[in-house]
């Protein structure tokens, strides 16, 4: 079946999320999540486009961006290839790293705009990572609360609708924003499905895991269903695919 066109943007704003291959974990820690930034923020420059809001979880990334139509997907590609060559070399793997085709959707008015503007910032927050979105050192929200000389985030725009006062209560209103929503249910949170992990294969990071041997592999792929992890989250942490992680 083709693939559908990209429905493309009259205001040129875009919503964006990259996510790991099989939902794999493409931030193992501080060091990949700032390197990524480094990325995201090197191409800025390049396509001259503006990133209003960013938000980078375990295994995918949003992004809320300005920018020229025909210049989305190259930006895109060059993000993305650049990072997954940092990661290859520090994990000593081959091979793809994330998803095939990044996800987007057009956003052509201000009142979607500050809605996928907070979804974006209360992602950590209703996966469960954090209590607050102040306390994510991963998202735009601080660039918003506390600017800095050099900063990724064009806070310019969000300001013009809302003052600092109002954009700090809206974003903190609980809310039922979907937004190109992944949902996953899972019966263990994923910080303690990752020590589980950790424990029963001694592996550190998704590559370790990725080079056991088959049968080592499948032994803790069967261990790990054992302890309560689902096969979507297994697939999602450890990057093994489904179908593998169902036969174990």
């Amino acid at each position: 079946m083709p693939r559908q066109a990209r429905k493309k943007s009259e205001s040129g704003i875009y919503h964006i999320m990259l996510r790991g291959i099989n939902r794999q974990v493409i931030f193992e820690d501080d060091e990949d999540l700032s390197v990524f930034l480094k990325t995201i923020d090197m191409y800025k420059a390049e396509f001259d486009c503006q990133i209003y809001a960013y938000c980078l979880m375990k295994n995918h990334v949003h992004l809320l961006i300005k920018i020229n139509n025909d210049e989305l997907h190259k930006y895109m590609r060059k993000v993305a290839a650049k990072y997954v060559y940092w990661y290859n070399w520090k994990y000593d793997r081959v091979g793809g790293l994330f998803q095939d085709r990044y996800k987007s959707e057009p956003v052509e008015d201000e009142g979607y705009f500050l809605t996928v503007l907070r979804y974006i910032h209360q992602n950590p927050v209703k996966a469960g990572i954090c209590g607050s979105i102040t306390e994510y050192k991963y998202s735009s929200y601080n660039e918003y609360i506390h600017p800095r000389t050099h900063q990724i985030t064009d806070t310019d725009f969000a300001f013009s609708m809302l003052s600092k006062e109002q954009f700090e209560i809206y974003m903190n209103e609980e809310s039922q924003d979907k937004c190109l929503e992944i949902q996953e249910i899972v019966r263990v949170n994923d910080s303690k499905a990752q020590a589980i992990i950790r424990e029963i294969s001694k592996c550190n990071n998704v590559a370790q895991f990725q080079a056991l041997p088959c049968d080592t592999r499948n032994r803790f792929l069967s261990e790990l269903k054992a302890k309560g992890l689902s096969v979507r989250q297994i697939e999602r942490l450890t990057g093994i695919n489904r179908g593998l992680v169902q036969k174990a």
